[in-house]
């Protein structure tokens, strides 16, 4: 028999990774409660080594080998990197700044709330072992959690937004404001986590460069043509990550930091939605089957999915119940909370990006973020199935700016 070479290898896992999700969203039409991209994310899971690596073994050792899986791995940071950055420049702080009572009372409760819910979730988890990573302390990885759980995953909320047609009504930019917060400070909570005291001062002097380096880029950047701000862009995502993870806070803080400091102003906004697709289309599906790889069940099955049952109430009715707090002080019209809460639910992605670092730096177990995927899938694919109908019956609510 023909002995694969590395490159064959790597396609086979390319051409499984991009045909069979595909097959199974195309041929099942499972769009309206599974998009693409959450039945990738499953496709990786099954794929990873408690379900494909469990029951053939022999086939998943010959096409994941540590050579592929680290090819994988480089295409799958980078392409993480570059979603991160667009999700970055996608904030609109000066909205959020006009709007700023109601915002901040929104998502200020739409973060609280589930987060300390989640919190709680964590802590009666972390009576049993096997939870905590061996490098966690506790708060870390009831902080983690509970974030996890509070969290809204602003570029798989535009693609919904998209779907049911309002995001460019007033509705739908109500809502991209109040996650955009959330997407500000998922980051700051994980920098706190990741916060270094032995190399305090290394990351202390990331941040003062990093200060003075985002003056001068901005200044480069009003001033050169849109072509090039594209690729001097890049040049500024790869230098902001590098830097992040040598100073200790991870590339994923550097990626996120250096689209949060650009003007989305300077990019068209249909090259950036092209962007913004083309990424999600032609390499985010390695980083899904990277992310499955490292699902493991070891605690046993029947307990990871307790997990997944608990932190996923709390994550639902902590989020609900914040929103539907809101409602009450801001007084929204009937029915205004529940679909604004449901639409908040989208967690896919950028959560995931987040509890895969906790992973990466042995905060939370493989098993802990096994039980943190699925909540999240599941979370997401509430979303739709649950809003679309009450937008239906909220017909003028769609065009309320307020």
């Amino acid at each position: 028999m023909h002995a694969m070479t590395p490159t064959e290898v790597f396609l086979l896992a390319m051409l499984i990774i991009f045909s069979v999700p595909y097959l199974v969203w195309r041929l099942g039409r499972t769009d309206y409660w599974a998009p693409l991209v959450v039945v990738q994310i499953f496709g990786g899971i099954l794929l990873g080594p408690g379900v494909l690596g469990a029951l053939f073994p022999d086939y998943y050792a010959t096409i994941f080998t540590p050579a592929t899986i680290g090819s994988l791995n480089g295409v799958a940071w980078w392409a993480v990197m570059m979603f991160v950055w667009v999700a970055g420049i996608e904030l609109d702080l000066g909205a959020a700044w006009r709007h700023r009572r109601e915002t901040a009372v929104t998502a200020g409760l739409a973060l609280a709330v589930p987060l300390a819910t989640g919190s709680i979730a964590a802590a009666l988890m972390l009576r049993y072992p096997g939870w905590a990573g061996v490098s966690g302390a506790r708060w870390q990885v009831i902080l983690g959690i509970g974030m996890a759980c509070a969290v809204t995953a602003l570029p798989i909320l535009v693609l919904f937004l998209e779907k049911l047609e309002v995001l460019r009504e007033p509705i739908g930019q109500r809502i991209l404001r109040y996650a955009s917060l959330d997407d500000i400070a998922i980051w700051g909570v994980l920098a706190l986590i990741l916060l270094d005291w032995e190399r305090v001062g290394r990351q202390a002097g990331f941040l003062i460069g990093f200060a003075v380096a985002t003056l001068l880029i901005r200044q480069l950047m009003a001033r050169i043509p849109e072509r090039d701000r594209w690729y001097v862009s890049l040049i500024w995502l790869a230098g902001c990550g590098f830097a992040a993870d040598w100073a200790g806070l991870h590339f994923m803080v550097g990626a996120f930091l250096s689209g949060a400091v650009l003007d989305a102003k300077w990019f068209d906004q249909i090259r950036m939605d092209d962007f913004r697709r083309f990424v999600l289309l032609a390499v985010m599906p390695v980083f899904f089957l990277s992310t499955g790889l490292k699902t493991q069940w070891a605690v046993g099955g029947i307990a990871v999915f307790a997990a997944a049952a608990l932190l996923l109430f709390a994550s639902v009715g902590g989020k609900l119940a914040g929103v539907h707090a809101a409602g009450r002080i801001l007084k929204w019209r009937p029915g205004e909370a529940s679909a604004i809460g449901w639409l908040l639910q989208t967690k896919a992605l950028i959560m995931i990006i987040f509890v895969n670092i906790l992973l990466d730096k042995a905060i939370i177990t493989n098993e802990t973020f096994t039980a943190l995927l699925l909540m999240a899938l599941a979370s997401t694919m509430l979303s739709v199935p649950m809003v679309a109908p009450k937008l239906k019956r909220l017909a003028a609510l769609i065009g309320r700016s307020a």
